[in-house]
């Protein structure tokens, strides 16, 4: 009896990953980003390597392997590469714990700290792994609503990435709206704006949130980062879990120099900075303030 599976189909040997360029690619990525790319990556980086050869018109991924390391295109590749391989999910108020902290205590708390951000100076948030925006977009919409019930409240957030291509998606502020279910119908009236075309419904910020977010490029694996050393409210979440423990040190000390004296460092709720040695206490789970 001869089986057939319905979908499937033929790949070439030159269209694999062999192990070899598999551990090349794997030593590339980690210590350009900090990434660690265990064995089990390697069926999904084939697959998104077949996407970016078809891009550059390479028949397969062993050719686009031979083109970046024997015909000496890393360097010109090396972006495309990295946006190729990172993941990016996100949804607008993911974990919307630490959202729910900053509206109820965490913003007022900062405005009463001597330094008084917010009042003497604008309060300074940064989305230090931004993804696609919905994040730093998610932080604009709590601090507008703050910034409406006291008028004489500003702050500034500004989002980084590695990521070239989620940075230019982030700018256009244009998202399926399925990425929106978690935000509240009275902020979705004010910030959200549904696209007519329900075949492929899609919601964009409003010019009020998109001018709130300053967008730009980071990798966290620089030795230092051109952001200012008095940050209020530093977001790094859902980053930390691909980085080994000294990275994750390295990153998180770094962060830390750039947060004012009690300030507030989040991190993912799956990820732990428990035994690190870092300046911070915790003040709810996966919060941290700068001590």
């Amino acid at each position: 009896m001869r089986t057939i599976v319905k979908g499937a189909s033929l790949v070439s040997p030159d269209d694999r990953l062999s192990q070899q360029d598999f551990t090349r690619l794997a030593d590339i990525i980690q210590n350009h980003c900090g990434i660690r790319m265990p064995p089990a990556k390697r069926t999904m980086v084939e697959g998104r390597l077949r996407k970016r050869a078809r891009a550059l018109n390479l028949p397969s991924v062993h050719e686009y392997c031979r083109h970046i390391f024997d015909d000496g295109a890393l360097d010109e590749e090396l972006v495309n590469l990295i946006d190729a391989i990172t993941t990016n999910k996100t949804d607008f108020f993911r974990e919307e714990q630490h959202f729910r902290f900053l509206s109820s205590s965490g913003i007022q708390a900062l405005t009463q700290l001597p330094h008084r951000p917010g009042r003497d100076r604008p309060m300074k948030v940064w989305s230090a792994a931004c993804s696609t925006g919905a994040e730093p977009y998610t932080l604009a919409m709590v601090f507008l609503e703050w910034a409406r019930l006291q008028r004489d409240f500003r702050f500034e957030i500004f989002a980084t990435d590695i990521c070239t291509d989620v940075l230019a998606r982030a700018k256009r502020a244009v998202y399926p709206e399925e990425m929106a279910r978690a935000v509240s119908p009275d902020l979705a009236a004010r910030y959200l704006r549904r696209s007519r075309n329900r075949d492929d419904p899609t919601i964009r910020l409003v010019p009020e949130v998109r001018r709130s977010v300053h967008f730009g490029h980071l990798n966290l694996m620089d030795p230092s980062y051109p952001m200012a050393t008095d940050m209020d409210v530093i977001f790094c979440r859902n980053i930390l879990i691909y980085f080994d423990k000294p990275t994750q040190l390295s990153v998180l000390k770094k962060l830390c120099d750039h947060l004012s004296c009690g300030g507030y460092l989040f991190v993912g709720h799956s990820e732990t900075i428990s035994g690190l040695d870092l300046p911070v206490s915790a003040v709810a789970p996966s919060i941290f303030a700068r001590t």
